[in-house]
């Protein structure tokens, strides 16, 4: 008999282990979430607010540039096809012009490059803090060990991807800061030289 109960204790304390260790194992899993930051940059309210207001701060210098170009465009188009019947004087002149224009073009080009790259800049890591912080809050919230980029991740279930949820708080949460900011006032765009 004393054999008997102490096979039954044995398989119980052996079951009982044994759904513990299940237990602690269910328990020590962590929760992994992937998330997807350019689509969360395209898609988010947010997002597409700095894109709006890029174009809105940038246009009308890019309008200005497009113009200068197509000055440029007409004197050489000018000099090409009148260049066979001008003077020597006229002709060194017009050359002249269509240089320092193209010049002007290439520099003002430039310079619009650099200030759209600059800003461009600064907004997205503007947006980025915003995405992060989102990003944070949910997963706090939803109780995540851990979430990862997308962009670093070799393999991803689909079952792991929380940025359609990540991107329904972001459009929740409205664009309200980045769409009530007003456009940072961009620079004057600089007058094509007069001949």
């Amino acid at each position: 008999m004393n054999v008997a109960i102490k096979g039954r204790v044995g398989g119980w304390l052996l079951a009982v282990g044994g759904a513990l260790a299940a237990c602690t194992a269910a328990a020590a899993e962590p929760k992994i979430g992937v998330v997807d930051f350019q689509r969360l940059a395209i898609e988010s309210p947010q997002g597409k607010a700095v894109m709006e207001s890029m174009r809105a701060e940038f246009a009308p210098r890019e309008r200005t540039l497009q113009a200068q170009g197509q000055a440029v465009k007409a004197k050489e188009e000018k000099l090409q096809k009148d260049g066979a019947t001008m003077s020597e004087d006229q002709r060194a002149r017009a050359e002249k012009e269509l240089r320092d224009g193209a010049r002007d073009f290439e520099r003002a080009r430039g310079e619009l490059q650099d200030d759209e790259t600059a800003r461009r800049n600064e907004e997205l890591s503007r947006l980025q803090r915003t995405i992060v912080e989102e990003v944070r809050s949910y997963g706090k919230a939803q109780g995540y060990d851990l979430i990862l980029a997308q962009e670093g991740v070799i393999y991803n279930a689909s079952a792991s991807d929380i940025t359609p949820a990540v991107l329904t708080a972001l459009q929740a949460r409205g664009a309200g800061s980045a769409a009530a900011k007003p456009p940072a006032p961009s620079t004057p765009a600089p007058k094509p030289p007069t001949k």
